[in-house]
């Protein structure tokens, strides 16, 4: 079983979640938003996205740092909810990325929530 969990982890670093909540898209276990990553990760939550879906939730709890790749997958991701007028919403993040959301002024483009990423009010 441990094997197992160990294969799991080499296969897929980023156990990352994407699921759909009525006009939102709601991303968790995300572990790391840097280059290696970043394209996939912005693809993943696109793919997932109908045309019923306006929103995203990212849960950015478990990350400790965010590169400019990283940033620029957020970035990317707002512009798509932005056409569909909506907005991305960045949940929990640590305070190293939140210092680096501030820093960056990319704050600005999303709502930067500290709260639970499973109780998602009605949008």
């Amino acid at each position: 079983m441990l094997f197992a969990s160990l294969v799991q982890k080499v296969m897929n670093p980023n156990p990352m979640k994407v699921h759909v909540d009525k006009d939102t898209v709601v991303v968790t276990g995300v572990t790391e938003l840097v280059a290696a990553n970043s394209f996939a990760f912005r693809d993943q939550v696109r793919a997932t996205m109908s045309d019923s879906q306006r929103h995203i939730e990212i849960d950015l709890s478990g990350i400790h740092f965010i590169d400019s790749s990283g940033l620029g997958a957020l970035i990317g991701l707002h512009k798509t909810t932005r056409g569909r007028n909506g907005l991305v919403r960045l949940l929990n993040p640590t305070p190293q990325v939140e210092q680096i959301l501030q820093l960056t002024r990319t704050s600005r483009l999303f709502e930067v929530v500290k709260r639970a990423a499973t109780s998602l009010p009605p949008a």
